[in-house]
């Protein structure tokens, strides 16, 4: 008796399924960004590939996190603008306001610790050295204006929630 060929994925439900999670993602942090913030207890961990392909932000940040970097949106963060294919917002980093340009293709976790709620996805390619695009100028904020919301921004290690 003859075996059949495996069946080939010409639909890629896998890369369908990651494109639909990522819209979770997505949605949670159009919510952020609205007038009312992040409800209740709600803080989002956003983990990202440094090296893929349309992140940008600042030479020295990004230099310092090579490979993959977190991001807390809880309390101060600014200017957070969900679009269709990337996120941008500023942070600050040891007292400084930086600005950061995700595409949510380079979402390789997303965490929201106060209800356990965790996506995790595959990493994407990293980009050619050529096509990584840093922003050298500084992120200016006026000091009159008081910032939208309050605390601090913090890198973390994702090592504590990884099961072992």
């Amino acid at each position: 008796m003859a075996q059949d060929p495996p069946v080939q994925d010409l639909m890629n439900y896998e890369a369908l399924a990651q494109d639909a999670l990522r819209g979770v993602a997505k949605a949670a942090l159009k919510r952020a960004a609205s007038p009312e913030g992040l409800p209740g207890a709600h803080h989002l961990y956003v983990t990202f590939k440094t090296d893929a392909a349309g992140v940008s932000g600042p030479n020295d940040l990004l230099s310092r996190y090579p490979d993959e970097m977190t991001i807390v949106l809880q309390h101060q963060y600014w200017d957070l603008a969900p679009g269709e294919t990337f996120f941008s917002v500023t942070l600050q980093f040891g007292g400084q306001p930086k600005r950061l340009s995700v595409p949510y293709a380079a979402i390789t976790r997303f965490y929201d610790p106060s209800v356990q709620f965790l996506l995790q996805f595959e990493a994407p390619p990293s980009a050619p050295q050529e096509a990584k695009i840093a922003i050298v100028a500084p992120v200016e904020t006026k000091a009159e204006e008081p910032p939208a919301k309050t605390g601090d921004a913090t890198i973390v290690s994702l090592d504590q929630f990884r099961k072992k």
